[in-house]
């Protein structure tokens, strides 16, 4: 293993020696695989076409870096609220890596500045940021394995940028959200009880989200309206409308 002192110094002579800075300005922390970081901010519009016109950009990255970071999200909350439910601990969850999060945190962290992307062409792209954040915590995880990302999470990001307490009292409608986006670009949308499912008070409701017809995601709970709101959440995420 590459001690901090070897990365260091590989860092103080690397042509790269401003980005490995940047890296351990945010982080605390210096690279030892600094392509993974560089790929990690490159978007797509900037994409380098290499290996048989395969055009390498962060997508992948992203990909991976989604998965790990909620990961580390849901483990750090399954903890710190051990009496709260499942519709609970998803919410806080939407919340903390939501794409409008996401977005923000980039910014305050100066990510943004690192991101390589063409602005040439009056492109703009909403989620450039969070994505960038997200591909970022895959190059973490492939350089430094899963322990060392989540203590970075944990300790440079969730600890000392995102106020818990805050959050649980921050509500998000995203039946509503849903609503207001399908009117705005003039979509159909309807939920749909499609199935009930046991008896008496353990009764549990499935409900459908149709977008024009088609079947976005589903959820089931005790309640309609929970059902509704547990869908919505999904189809609200998966339309990455954070």
């Amino acid at each position: 293993m590459i001690s901090d002192c070897l990365l260091f110094i590989k860092a103080a002579f690397s042509k790269e020696k401003a980005f490995y800075q940047s890296i351990k300005n945010i982080f605390g922390f210096y690279p030892k695989n600094i392509f993974l970081y560089k790929l990690a901010f490159r978007h797509r519009s900037a994409a380098i076409e290499k290996y048989n016109g395969v055009r390498l950009n962060n997508e992948r990255l992203e990909y991976l870096g989604d998965a790990i970071l909620g990961a580390v999200v849901a483990d750090f909350l399954f903890k710190k609220f051990p009496l709260k439910d499942e519709g609970f601990l998803t919410s806080m969850r939407s919340k903390i890596v939501s794409r409008s999060a996401l977005n923000k945190l980039s910014q305050k962290l100066g990510i943004n500045s690192l991101i390589t992307a063409d602005t040439d062409k009056n492109k703009q792209f909403k989620s450039i940021n969070g994505d960038a954040f997200e591909a970022f915590v895959g190059a973490l995880f492939l350089d430094k394995g899963y322990i060392f990302t989540s203590k970075i999470i944990l300790d440079r990001i969730i600890n000392v940028h995102i106020d818990i307490e805050e959050l649980q009292n921050t509500e998000i409608s995203h039946k509503s959200a849903l609503l207001e986006y399908c009117q705005k670009e003039k979509l159909d949308l309807e939920f749909r009880v499609s199935n009930e499912i046991g008896l008496g008070y353990k009764k549990q409701f499935e409900v459908e989200v149709l977008i024009n017809g088609e079947l976005k995601d589903k959820a089931l709970d005790f309640s309609i309206k929970g059902a509704e709101k547990l869908a919505a959440e999904k189809v609200f995420t998966q339309l990455d409308l954070g």
